[in-house]
């Protein structure tokens, strides 16, 4: 990694020292500039969050941060307000570069940063896989203020780009840290860190401080202040969190019981495999459900097309896998469904911040099967706290175990037939996917025999 030397004098940050003067009240308090408090306020950010009253101050003193904070916490506020206001002081081309794990990600940062810089037009790129490398270099040959991409995509960029380089760049943003490295991009992270200057800013953002995280830390940043808000996990506190304990064949029955006895809300159900996400929203669909799937193997323009719908209300249900448990912020998520229960616990942190998310409240239901029971004792055990079992009528749920099944049968013949559609010809159903490997997958629908 680059800057070894600063190792030593980075390895234990700075602590922020606890105020004791009343928090600030607004984002003037904290110093940020009155043009981008209108922008804050057009937003309807009223109040800074806890992360925002720790980092921002700081970060406009020129410091690095290390930002630990729980999802939903006001991150992206963190770290784009003081890059703004230094853009506003010293204007300058290919300014700041944010780095996130996911692409739905990167266009979530990318919308905020142009919501927040409209009034000093301010242009941001987004540099992803799943798009058109060549849009991509013409948007770069552009100079945009910011970018925001994913580590892969921008070494892509960086190496064979003709003219695009990062040598000029003041602010380094590595938003979910831990998750980037998680995703193996330890690689393109090194060759990143290379070929920037080193006489830059710094941000990392992260969930969890993890071995690998800390490593980044002492090889990216100098003499970092450590903001944390929330030193063990925790979920939200207007989160109301239920589990139900229920044989595993009948978990579709439940899951159509709990759609019905919840009907008006919008709600996040996450599913462990791209295979199940789709069959549960095809089984869904047959039963009157206005559900969509959005999962690693689809296409990215169908990804943001399923987010879009589910963002404008068009759609109630939005089924996927843990591609969108971190970091995306959909404001009306009323219930998060754990339908498979996560293998790492920590994702259910993740996964139920989605809902109750900058002040409102939200429920969370997390399907226990008789498989399930230690992974559920784990998460249990992470958050600190037994969750209360849902209250629920078990004979209204087995009267629906007839209609369920036949829904089943449909689901599994619709993945049939996209299968080979797909083999034929490029099929584009709306609200599906068209991402091959899915459908290599789901044509194996036997397997599928065993849960109906």
């Amino acid at each position: 990694m680059a800057a070894g030397e600063e190792e030593g004098q980075a390895a234990e940050p700075e602590a922020v020292a606890e105020p004791e003067v009343e928090e600030p009240r607004s984002f003037k308090d904290l110093g940020v500039t009155d043009v981008l408090c209108e922008a804050c306020d057009q937003l309807g950010w009223k109040v800074p969050t806890k992360i925002q009253v720790e980092a921002i101050p700081v970060a406009l003193q020129g410091r690095d941060i290390i930002g630990l904070a729980e999802t939903g916490s006001g991150k992206t506020g963190a770290f784009a307000l003081p890059i703004l206001q230094a853009l506003l002081e010293t204007p300058q081309r290919l300014f700041a570069l944010v780095l996130t794990p996911t692409r739905e990600l990167a266009f979530q940062i990318s919308e905020q940063f142009e919501a927040l810089g409209s009034s000093i037009g301010v242009q941001s790129t987004v540099i992803v896989g799943g798009i058109d490398t060549m849009s991509q270099s013409l948007a770069l040959a552009k100079k945009p203020h910011v970018i925001i991409a994913t580590p892969g995509r921008l070494v892509d960029h960086l190496e064979n780009t003709k003219g695009f380089n990062l040598r000029a760049l003041k602010f380094l943003v590595m938003d979910e840290a831990d998750r980037i490295l998680n995703m193996d991009f330890e690689t393109e992270v090194d060759k990143i860190l290379k070929v920037i200057p080193r006489d830059r800013k710094t941000f990392l953002f992260s969930a969890t401080m993890t071995k690998k995280v800390q490593k980044l830390q002492r090889a990216a940043l100098k003499n970092p202040v450590k903001c944390a808000v929330s030193s063990k996990y925790q979920t939200v506190e207007k989160l109301q969190q239920y589990y139900i304990f229920i044989p595993c064949k009948f978990k579709d029955s439940y899951l159509v019981y709990i759609l019905n006895e919840l009907a008006g809300n919008s709600f996040m159900i996450f599913c462990s495999t791209c295979n199940n996400t789709q069959r549960t929203a095809l089984l869904l669909r047959n039963l009157g459900f206005t559900a969509i799937p959005l999962h690693g193997q689809m296409s990215q323009n169908k990804r943001l097309g399923s987010l879009n719908k589910f963002k404008a209300k068009a759609r109630s249900i939005l089924l996927a896998t843990d591609v969108a448990s971190r970091g995306l912020d959909i404001p009306h998520v009323d219930v998060v469904i754990n339908f498979d229960i996560p293998t790492h616990s920590k994702d259910y942190i993740h996964r139920v911040g989605r809902t109750a998310r900058a002040g409102r409240s939200g429920k969370s239901i997390t399907f226990v099967t008789q498989y399930d029971v230690e992974l559920f004792q784990r998460i249990e055990h992470l958050i600190g706290k037994k969750l209360p079992a849902f209250p629920m009528q078990e004979e209204e749920v087995m009267m629906l175990t007839e209609r369920v099944a036949e829904a089943q049968r449909f689901a599994r013949m619709e993945l049939r037939e996209q299968g080979e559609k797909k083999r034929s010809r490029n099929d584009d159903d709306d609200d599906t996917e068209e991402a091959i490997g899915v459908r290599n997958k789901v044509t194996g629908g036997k397997k599928k025999r065993r849960k109906a």
